[in-house]
């Protein structure tokens, strides 16, 4: 259940969270929370070296679209410190060598844990271990360039195109430890054809990851997602 509603004065809204704390949360065993929407809650970005989900996110963001506060931008690689500097946000530069994931979640843990209320993964190219996602303290929303459950995993534009697909897509969904297994905020598809080559399918592809991704974190943004074991309602 989701409900929305004028607040109460500020100099009352602490009574009337308790109130509401004993008098029917806890008798009715209820998980609740209530988000103020004038809030902007703090987001970090992470991404590698295709920006165009990054690029769209910083439009929305700048455009005051994005009713967030973005306080980092993380990337294993440096074609981003550019542009993310010249809208004055920190940029990250958090190498991952070979062998060495351990060691960089452990600096990306070091500049976002307990920092920030959503992480989003605007094509970041790194699986995220269980512990960094335990050890986070926030959610974390990542696009997946298929329709999933279709095509988990790398290269799924290749391996659409070797089944001759007539439909590509893109899904946004929360971070868990399985990888592109989390519960489903968005998705969307459009139709491609014979004539259309795996680098076809990439340039069609990322209109579709902007808008899905932008849809999602949205969203989450205005507390319009709930859980629901594996699946979320989206209000």
């Amino acid at each position: 259940m989701r409900m929305a509603f004028d607040p109460a004065p500020e100099g009352e809204r602490g009574a009337l969270y308790q109130r509401f704390e004993e008098e029917l949360a806890r008798p009715l065993r209820m998980d609740h929370h209530f988000a103020e929407s004038g809030e902007r809650k703090r987001v970090a970005i992470m991404v590698s070296r295709e920006d165009h989900c990054l690029s769209d996110l910083l439009w929305r963001w700048r455009s005051g679209e994005l009713g967030a506060e973005v306080v980092a931008v993380v990337s294993n690689h440096f074609d981003h410190a550019d542009q993310v500097a010249q809208l004055g946000l920190p940029f990250h530069h958090v190498p991952v060598e070979a062998g060495g994931r351990p060691e960089a979640e452990e600096r990306i843990l070091e500049l976002l844990a307990g920092k920030v209320e959503l992480l989003v993964l605007a094509r970041y190219m790194q699986i995220l271990s269980a512990d960094f996602l335990d050890r986070l303290g926030a959610p974390a929303i990542n696009i997946h360039h298929s329709f999933l459950p279709a095509f988990v995993g790398a290269d799924p534009y290749a391996r659409a195109h070797e089944r001759g697909v007539k439909l590509i897509g893109a899904t946004a969904h929360y971070v868990t430890e399985d990888l592109d297994a989390g519960p489903i905020i968005d998705q969307d598809v459009t139709r491609v054809s014979h004539r259309d080559e795996v680098d076809d399918l990439m340039r069609i592809g990322r209109d579709i990851e902007r808008l899905v991704l932008a849809r999602a974190v949205q969203a989450h943004l205005d507390d319009r997602v709930l859980l629901d074991g594996d699946r979320t309602v989206v209000f």
